[in-house]
């Protein structure tokens, strides 16, 4: 298992991660956009252009990981509420079996389900407040 920092910005995801990047060493990863998900098309053009996904790739291993939020979809991003914690099991039962344990007492945002960028993903906010989020890959 791996756990990893998962900051959500409003819009200014790209900037951040670019700052980050000449900061602290590394190197982003693809810059995923809502634009390209299923269903984008209904999205604004600025919506569109939001990041989905990005990862700062650290030179010890670490990663960190961000995406913008969009309008409706979760709270907004505030200090204090935009980061969550991101698990990454190392098997589908394991992410069912953390998932469960976190979410007792607590709310599910998203239930685990398939996605379709390949994982078993779901998230949730424990009952002290912190915010979850499991991905589970397959090796490939």
């Amino acid at each position: 298992m791996k756990l990893h920092a998962y900051l959500n910005f409003d819009g200014t995801t790209e900037a951040a991660f670019r700052f980050y990047a000449e900061a602290l060493g590394g190197s982003l990863t693809d810059i995923h956009r809502f634009g390209a998900m299923p269903g984008g098309e209904r999205l604004t053009e600025e919506q569109k252009n939001r990041v989905m996904h990005v990862g700062l790739q650290l030179p010890d291993g670490q990663m960190l990981m961000a995406s913008d939020r969009l309008e409706g979809w979760g709270p907004p991003p505030v200090v204090g509420n935009n980061f969550s914690i991101s698990v990454h099991p190392d098997s589908r039962e394991e992410a069912d079996r953390l998932f469960a344990a976190l979410a007792e007492g607590g709310t599910v945002t998203m239930p685990l389900a398939d996605q379709f960028w390949g994982a078993y993903y779901g998230g949730l906010v424990d009952k002290f407040g912190i915010q979850w989020m499991l991905n589970f890959e397959p090796r490939r």
